[in-house]
């Protein structure tokens, strides 16, 4: 069995309570640090994250599962990491985000709807001599290399 697939049945047996705690990401690096990336529908506390470090933790000592040495990160994913499940993008909702697409075109608005295969943004779209119009416009899920969360200090 892979290190990330034991750590994630242990993330999964401490969250199996809490209905709206999700994994994001489980990664051992090449460099030693095994990264879980958690968060929730509401954001995820500092408590939780420690609970969860120490219930891997300890398990992972326990079972000595990991032979060399390393350093466990138990986080929510950064202000600026990429959208990268479902649950996600519907946290997200009413948000602005910016799409890159695979062809490298870039495109911003606000998230109005997620599904499996498209992701819909309402766009604001400028022509020359007239005012700005508000577009909705479907991407599919499999042109989209990242979606981010665009952060407003408004």
């Amino acid at each position: 069995m892979q290190i990330e697939d034991r750590v994630r049945q242990l993330v999964e047996e401490k969250i199996a309570d809490r209905d709206d705690l999700f994994i994001v990401r489980i990664k051992m690096q090449g460099n030693g640090i095994l990264e879980i990336l958690l968060d929730g529908d509401q954001g995820i506390a500092i408590e939780d994250c420690a609970k969860v470090s120490r219930h891997v933790g300890f398990h992972l000592e326990e079972e000595n599962a990991i032979e060399q040495a390393y350093r466990l990160e138990v986080s929510s994913p950064g202000i600026d990491s990429p959208l990268l499940l479902d649950r996600q993008y519907q946290k997200n909702i009413g948000r602005s985000v910016r799409v890159k697409t695979n062809d490298g075109a870039k495109r911003e608005g606000k998230l109005l709807a997620a599904t499996s295969t498209t992701v819909t943004l309402e766009e604001s779209v400028k022509e020359k001599g007239k005012k700005a119009t508000l577009v909705e416009v479907e991407i599919p899920v499999e042109q989209i290399k990242e979606t981010k969360v665009l952060i407003s200090f408004k």
